[in-house]
């Protein structure tokens, strides 16, 4: 399960209408090799599924998963900061046993 800020469910659909996304188009987040830690974090509007994702919904936003970033992703948070720090999507994820300094990259 990914959980949902209040802040970043309100980002989510600032930017779904200001990008003209289809109603059908949700997030999809998911975990690739890469960045200073190891792994990053990817995200974006996803229309499709195929049979070996997983759809979580919270606070009406629907996340698409694939199975293996599952793994990395699981009990995760998605938050929204627009403050003196940085602008942007972050991730809360407690299976993350180092991150890098700015965020965006983690390993387990």
């Amino acid at each position: 399960m990914i959980i949902v800020s209040e802040k970043a469910k309100e980002r989510i659909l600032e930017l779904k209408k200001e990008e003209g996304r289809a109603e059908h188009e949700n997030i999809r987040v998911s975990v690739k090799g890469g960045g200073c830690s190891g792994l990053m974090y990817d995200l974006g509007f996803d229309g499709d599924t195929v049979e070996t994702d997983h759809v979580f919904e919270d606070k009406g936003i629907k996340i698409i998963v694939d199975r293996k970033s599952l793994l990395y992703l699981a009990g995760t948070t998605l938050e929204f900061s627009d403050g003196l720090n940085g602008k942007g999507f972050q991730f809360v994820n407690p299976n993350a046993s180092r991150t890098c300094g700015c965020g965006e990259s983690f390993s387990i």
